[in-house]
């Protein structure tokens, strides 16, 4: 059965990597299409005042706790959440499983060049994966319905979107009625990892939850988006209740 909390009204799901990865598999098997968002503490703080993207939150089949923002509150306020699934890593674990199960994959989004490069490492790493295809996420709003085409007719089982937030989140759930995929998962950055034109930071600041702290110093021009960190742990830290 599903658990969930909620942080400023957004459901976050209670797993593990491990049950994340088992609810994957689950919505695979459905005849439905699913979708999958992976919310840190930006796209939660977005949420409070853009009330699509908040629909499109509490619409998705799963929505894993990508921040340790989100642990260390959820810790504050005994909201349950375990631990922290990050959305790279679950991609990994699905591109495992397709390399032996044969599942179908495509990728929309990144530069023109990274998905294809992404692609490439897939396939160097996983060579048994089907890659259905893939496309860079630089399009006009009058292009989508192509794009949707274009997928419906290779018919992938899983599509990788990395369109950023809330674009990635409002293609998902914009097109929920017309994508003929089994499961779709919002993967932000994980493209340009994969491509390896981002690096994912050393182990140690991921156990340390300063993966935001490597970001910012690799990347310096992220400062003013990164303050949100800060500014929710404040609100965190001064609020009686978090989950509306």
């Amino acid at each position: 059965m599903r658990k969930t909390t909620k942080i400023y009204g957004s459901p976050i799901d209670i797993v593990t990597m491990e049950s994340a990865f088992e609810r994957f598999k689950q919505l695979l098997d459905r005849s439905a299409f699913s979708f999958i968002c992976t919310p840190n503490t930006e796209i939660i703080m977005s949420a409070r005042n853009d009330e699509k993207l908040i629909e499109a939150l509490k619409s998705s089949d799963m929505n894993i706790p990508d921040g340790i923002g989100l642990i260390i509150a959820s810790k504050i306020h005994k909201l349950g959440l375990i631990t922290r699934v990050t959305g790279i890593d679950l991609m990994g674990e699905i591109l495992k499983f397709c390399n032996y199960s044969r599942k179908s994959i495509y990728i929309l989004g990144g530069k023109p060049g990274v998905a294809e490069m992404a692609v490439y490492n897939i396939k160097e790493k996983f060579p048994n994966i089907d890659v259905k295809g893939y496309r860079h996420g630089y399009f006009k709003k009058e292009e989508e319905k192509d794009i949707i085409e274009n997928i419906n007719n290779l018919s992938p089982d899983i599509l990788f979107v990395a369109l950023g937030v809330p674009k990635q989140e409002m293609f998902m759930y914009g097109y929920r009625k017309d994508l003929n995929v089994k499961v779709a998962l919002g993967v932000g950055g994980c493209v340009d990892i994969w491509a390896g034109t981002t690096k994912r930071a050393p182990k140690i600041f991921r156990i340390l939850g300063l993966e935001w702290f490597y970001r910012l110093i690799k990347e310096p021009w992220r400062f003013k988006r990164m303050m949100v960190l800060p500014k929710f742990m404040f609100q965190v830290l001064t609020s009686k209740d978090i989950s509306n």
